[in-house]
């Protein structure tokens, strides 16, 4: 069962519950924390009074209030950029660093390859027309849990949180995807914001899961670099990394590929993948 989880204090969470209500003959089914739950097929729909970043757990607490068995969890969410671009992402989350914005200090929760990959790309054909870019962004923030977990994001502040549209394309990604075979990645490099990666999985033949920015190689030597992949590595269910290179220099790009290599893990390049539309 995958749960979707909505928090009521986001105004793009309630915003992305509601159009997925609209669009799906829902069954109300149990409650949780003093709310109706909703069942399709194998989606369960919660409401909770708690922002998503302090439901560490959710899963178990869905499975005490209802005695649903939670395999996978799915945040709706809001995204704030500084910026103000319209955009709708999806991410993997944890933290490689400091536990700053919920979950635990150098600590990943396991992603969700196929779902992460596949709610991309069917949202950039859902989304197409709409005034929004569609982006993965890296690995980052909590809540804590032990199950695959994804945020999927209507952003980047107050003006486009209640964009009825990028709600409903979102929501009928979420309802729509399909899964591709293909080998599961870590990404490497890059910002905050994952085009690279992105273009990849619009592209070719594979899945992402976590995503390691530039920045966090770059808060230590060689062995922080190899303990942030391997972390990635673990939750992810794979021993493939993309590397990003041009977020690189060359010299640097070589030296991370040979540190990934040499550790035993391996890496791919584009060539070595098979297109999306083959």
């Amino acid at each position: 069962m995958r749960l979707l989880v909505c928090s009521t204090p986001d105004v793009a969470s309630v915003n992305l519950r509601d159009r997925l209500l609209e669009i799906a003959d829902w069954k109300e089914e149990g409650q949780f924390q003093g709310r109706p739950c909703y069942l399709l097929k194998d989606l369960y729909l919660v409401t909770s009074d708690t922002l998503h970043l302090d439901l560490d757990h959710v899963d178990r607490l869905v499975n005490e209030a209802t005695g649903v068995i939670v395999n996978e969890v799915v945040f709706l969410s809001k995204h704030r950029a500084a910026s103000g671009m319209p955009t709708l992402t999806m991410h993997p989350i944890g933290n490689f660093g400091k536990a700053d914005h919920g979950g635990r200090e150098r600590t990943l929760v396991p992603s969700s390859p196929a779902f992460l990959s596949g709610i991309l790309r069917e949202l950039a054909i859902r989304g197409k027309e709409l005034p929004f870019q569609i982006s993965y962004e890296v690995t980052h923030h909590g809540p804590y849990l032990e199950v695959p977990t994804t945020y999927v994001e209507i952003g980047s502040d107050e003006s486009k949180w209640g964009h009825l549209g990028a709600a409903k394309a979102l929501a009928e990604a979420i309802l729509n995807w399909r899964a591709i075979d293909g080998p599961v990645v870590i990404g490497v490099g890059g910002g905050h914001y994952a085009p690279r990666f992105t273009e990849v999985t619009l592209a070719k033949k594979l899945n992402f899961g976590h995503m390691v920015a530039k920045h966090v190689l770059e808060a230590g030597g060689d062995e922080h670099i190899l303990s942030s992949i391997t972390l990635a590595m673990k939750a992810s269910g794979t021993d493939i990394a993309y590397v990003h290179k041009k977020s690189f220099s060359r010299p640097e790009a070589r030296r991370i590929k040979d540190l990934i290599e040499g550790a035993g893990f391996r890496v791919l390049e584009s060539e070595n993948l098979e297109d999306l539309q083959s």
